[in-house]
């Protein structure tokens, strides 16, 4: 595994100079992270790689990565990279403790793709949580953006289908078709660095490809999923809110595929 990570990155390059902060969730990739970027000559900090079995995910990782920020930053590191308990996601922190969501991280990794005649027709797949920032990111860019339901198969499938070799979700889910068919979170980090590397610029700057737009994620526990055309009152307030927003924004509410949670997502452009 570990040879098969070195070789989605370039030959020529390397993490020498290069200070990272590990947040490993206590999952997954709580032995394996450290050890490819030691051998990769970065200079690394590690968080939470001390799994238990109880502890993954605990107030730790892409989901949590407060901690991160704080590391970042109280020891002057060029960049964080947060996975989650399965490894399949990353959430990066730039050096000025700002969080790099999977949105920036798409969004830096087509822009160098294109520029090296490598971005297969000019396509990446998104999802509808993605912020509207990226899609008017990409319009500057001239790439066109597909987008397409939450959830990693429903990326992979339009993926295969318009030919693209990038697609991800904001989650930290991001697809490099020319490596692999679903989302890793390490090798995701290793296409981050190698822009990094390339245009020899701070995570900081390179973030600055995208504008964010105002959007709002809430998250709430339930005990079932009922259908939402069932529930009279969630729809009313979804109605004044679409009203509010008019042209200006849009707003999303669905359940989470993996878990019992009920996502409202509001963004205004």
């Amino acid at each position: 595994y570990i040879v098969f990570l070195k070789h989605s990155f370039p030959r020529n390059l390397n993490l020498e100079g290069i200070k990272i902060v590990l947040d490993c969730a206590n999952g997954a990739t709580y032995k394996i992270a450290p050890t490819l970027f030691k051998e990769m000559r970065a200079k690394i900090i590690t968080l939470n790689v001390s799994p238990d079995g109880q502890n993954i995910n605990l107030d730790c990782g892409s989901l949590y990565p407060g901690n991160l920020v704080k590391e970042v930053v109280d020891t002057k590191a060029d960049i964080g990279l947060a996975f989650d308990g399965d490894g399949d996601r990353l959430i990066a922190v730039d050096e000025k403790g700002n969080i790099v969501s999977g949105d920036k991280i798409i969004a830096i990794c087509a822009k160098k793709l294109k520029e090296e005649g490598m971005l297969k027709n000019n396509t990446v797949v998104t999802t509808i949580m993605s912020n509207l920032g990226l899609s008017v990111a990409f319009k500057k860019m001239g790439i066109k953006n597909v987008t397409t339901k939450v959830g990693d198969r429903y990326v992979l499938e339009e993926m295969i289908k318009h030919d693209s070799v990038i697609g991800g979700e904001d989650s930290g889910h991001i697809i490099f078709k020319e490596h692999h068919t679903t989302g890793d979170g390490i090798l995701t980090a290793l296409q981050l660095l190698s822009v990094m590397k390339k245009e020899n610029k701070p995570l900081s700057e390179l973030s600055k490809i995208i504008k964010t737009f105002p959007q709002v994620l809430i998250n709430v526990k339930v005990k079932r999923k009922a259908p939402l055309e069932e529930i009279p009152e969630l729809k009313s307030i979804i109605s004044e809110v679409e009203k509010e927003l008019a042209d200006e924004g849009r707003v999303l509410v669905r359940y989470s595929g993996t878990q019992s949670i009920l996502q409202g997502d509001a963004r205004r452009s």
